[in-house]
């Protein structure tokens, strides 16, 4: 996926942000909310339109066909990425359940470095 266009999903700022709200000192959330503004800008945010709703629903319906769900924040981004024709970068812990997603590219970042 080297080279490819790069966008982060609205629910994948949200839950950064998350990690923003949960810092267990101001310093760490100023450090983290800096970090996180910065991949905004530099990216962008993708909401989640009707049009990536729509997809979402398809990927539920076949997934829970298939008794494979995956978690409700990571079928958002799948949706997302397949609306944009895009692939999704996991972390070193390779989030597998995403290739149940039929389509949709996954890569594993080999580390992540400085997260706090």
């Amino acid at each position: 996926m080297a080279g490819e266009a790069v966008a982060l999903p609205a629910i994948v700022y949200a839950e950064l942000l998350e990690g923003v709200e949960l810092a267990d000192t101001p310093r760490r959330a100023s450090a983290r909310r800096a970090r996180v503004e910065a991949l905004a800008r530099t990216t962008g945010i993708v909401d989640f339109s009707a049009d990536i709703a729509a997809r979402w629903a398809t990927v539920f319906a076949t997934l829970s066909r298939r008794g494979q769900l995956i978690p409700a924040n990571d079928l958002a981004v799948a949706a997302t990425a397949l609306h944009l024709d895009y692939g999704v970068l996991v972390g070193p812990e390779d989030e597998a359940h995403f290739r149940r997603v039929d389509g949709l590219r996954v890569a594993v970042v080999a580390a992540v470095i400085g997260a706090s």
